[in-house]
């Protein structure tokens, strides 16, 4: 017989298992011990001092009895020597499945997913149920209710065997209809209130952050921003009106911006709710009452030759300086940047410089004049660079610090790529572009030339210093 089976036997649902031969030498010891003590009593009883030495042997056996009695009291709540198998240890218990050392554990795959009920009881149980038979786990849910059904918003953590085919498939069984899913991030964990109040708080530092926290708000959509009138004309037609309520039309919503223009936001993929449509309402209302603002900080720059250049944000209220500087510019230089009539170049720059399109950095010298221009665009879900350098300070490297500045802050805003359009012999645009780093694709169409920076590759530190590239020191006010 095994040890691990005599542990079995010994201790059997908990409690002492009495064999027969146990009993049977226990009584043998007891019928042993009767036959000595009577061979001691009929020699202790026939001797002159038997009852004293009886007495004295019965006090003995009192005594003993007493101390054992003592004894097993004191010691009784000691822990046990061995383990008699009744049940496992503290140590070795588990509350879940057991895993072998070494085995790395299936973290899972988060997905977003969308699908709308019916709006009845027990349907969202139906969903939670079938979604748990696959080991699925719902970290967060938000309802969208509609006139009709409810659109349910889930992060979920599945196995990573689960594909998403197969998670739609017993969504659908389910009862889940129009189900939309797509892979999630870390970033997707933080809950809808914070992330909103988070998305506000970016806005109202800098208007510029109005696309980008409305991409971030309403998930992968193309935004546009149509002025009041177009850029370059004094007539034309007008943007369609917009009620101060804004319009939701299924798979696109238009707002009202603030000076006037039209805020489309596109969703071919998926329908916008009343709620997505009341909360990106409220951001651009939030927006609106600001007003115009950019962050003022700025970055003191030692050229090689020790001219000292400021680099920082501007807006419309540095119009007149911009259009000073494209006086001082040549024809071929507004010919290169603005690819048409050079009489029309200043009709762009109002345009250009409103923090509602993008941001805008200039370079100024010490008697602040402005001699150089870089426009970063949000053009629906694209992003542009463009650069305008002053005749008598290119070549400086100028143009490349405010490009990698740039650069920087798209990576920041999470764009996946920038462009630059520009003509196939500016080759200063061209080298600015090669300097960054990057990969780069390049398209030429009838002279045009389209270079398309990947930033993949980039991240919020790597253009972070660009600062440091023009010189020796910098200073930040």
């Amino acid at each position: 017989m095994s040890a691990d089976m005599s542990d079995v036997i010994r201790a059997k649902h908990g409690r002492p298992v009495h064999h027969w031969r146990r009993d049977l030498v226990e009584l043998a010891a007891l019928f042993t011990a009767v036959a000595v003590a009577d061979g001691v009593a009929n020699l202790i009883g026939h001797g002159p001092d038997g009852p004293a030495l009886l007495v004295i042997s019965a006090l003995v056996l009192a005594a003993t009895a007493g101390f054992h009695t003592w004894w097993a009291r004191r010691h009784g709540h000691a822990p046990p020597t061995e383990d008699t198998g009744a049940r496992p240890s503290a140590e070795t218990r588990s509350a879940g499945p057991s895993e072998q050392p070494g085995e790395p554990a299936d973290a899972g795959a988060l997905w977003r997913m969308r699908t709308t009920v019916k709006d009845e009881p027990g349907s969202l149980a139906a969903l939670c149920t079938a979604l748990a038979e696959r080991h699925v786990d719902i970290l967060s849910l938000q309802t969208h209710p509609l006139a009709d059904g409810t659109v349910d918003e889930f992060l979920l953590r599945a196995p990573s065997a689960l594909a998403a085919a197969e998670i739609n498939r017993v969504v659908s069984l389910a009862g889940g209809t129009s189900t939309w899913i797509e892979r999630a991030d870390a970033h997707d964990l933080v809950d809808a209130p914070t992330r909103v109040l988070g998305l506000a708080a970016r806005t109202a530092l800098d208007a510029a952050e109005l696309p980008l926290a409305l991409r971030q708000l309403l998930g992968r959509c193309t935004i546009r921003s149509l002025p009041g009138r177009p850029a370059g004309r004094d007539r034309g037609p007008q943007p369609v009106p917009v009620p101060v309520e804004g319009v939701l039309e299924d798979t696109v919503m238009r707002l009202r911006a603030p000076e006037g223009g039209v805020l489309t936001v596109e969703r071919p993929y998926l329908p916008f709710t009343p709620t997505e449509f009341a909360r990106a309402r409220a951001l651009v209302e939030l927006d609106n009452r600001l007003g115009p603002r950019i962050p003022r900080g700025k970055d003191v720059l030692t050229l090689p030759e020790g001219n000292d250049i400021t680099v920082r944000r501007v807006d419309t209220s540095d119009l007149a300086a911009a259009k000073a500087m494209h006086e001082r510019c040549s024809p071929r230089t507004l010919d290169m940047r603005y690819h048409g009539p050079v009489s029309d170049a200043d009709r762009y720059l109002n345009h250009l410089l409103s923090p509602r399109f993008g941001r805008t950095l200039a370079a100024q010298t010490a008697s602040d004049r402005i001699v150089g221009l870089g426009h970063l665009l949000w053009d629906g879900d694209e992003t542009e660079v463009a650069l305008l350098i002053e005749d008598e300070w290119q070549q400086r490297g100028i143009g490349g610090e405010l490009l990698g500045r740039l650069v920087a802050m798209a990576v920041e805003a999470g764009c996946d790529s920038v462009y630059a359009v520009t003509q196939a012999s500016n080759t200063g645009m061209v080298t600015a572009m090669r300097g960054l780093g990057l990969p780069l694709d390049y398209q030429i169409e009838e002279g045009t030339l389209v270079i398309t920076a990947r930033l993949e590759a980039a991240s919020a530190g790597s253009h972070g210093d660009a600062r440091t590239l023009l010189g020796e020191k910098v200073h930040r006010d």
